[in-house]
């Protein structure tokens, strides 16, 4: 069973996050393994398991990235700890972006970081707001993943600017 599935949800890049904490609530309700004490063994162990996915898909689930992680993860598409080769001309990109780091006000950078995310949303907006599993293609989906693995890159510098 997948998160989804758990939370009886459709496959979606874009879960319904109100009504997410209602279902959450209701697993919790049946499965919370203080409700099993006077169970048998194979029941409280079920409850618990349970109510342990439950809690990690809720964390996955209200996260879009998590979310959009997972649902590549679900069609086969990503691997936990994937070395991903995003584009060279994306990369270069990023090398000017990491020289203006320390030349830059931080939060005008901050502003060119989030700007450039949303650029790259553009590209794969439509795919996300009218996400169907039922019909989405590999080459969307890997649209999708290119979006992901940059974004990561994209955050990886802003935390730099923590440091």
């Amino acid at each position: 069973m997948n998160y989804f599935e758990l939370f009886d949800l459709p496959v979606s890049l874009l879960v319904d996050q109100s009504t997410l904490p209602k279902k959450y609530f209701e697993l919790q309700k049946k499965y919370h393994p203080d409700f099993y004490t006077n169970a048998d063994e194979a029941d409280q162990k079920e409850a618990l398991e349970t109510s342990s996915m439950a809690n990690k898909g809720l964390k996955v689930l209200q996260d879009r990235d998590q979310t959009m992680k997972y649902v590549l993860q679900l069609k086969g598409l990503l691997e936990e700890e994937e070395k991903y080769q995003l584009p060279p001309e994306f990369l270069m990109e990023m090398m000017e972006m990491n020289e203006k780091l320390v030349e830059e006000d931080p939060e005008d950078f901050r502003k060119e970081v989030e700007e450039i995310e949303k650029v790259l949303y553009d590209e794969i907006r439509d795919i996300v707001e009218n996400y169907d599993d039922s019909t989405v293609s590999t080459a969307s989906l890997l649209k999708i993943k290119e979006y992901y693995f940059k974004k990561k890159y994209l955050y990886r510098i802003l935390d730099r600017l923590d440091d």
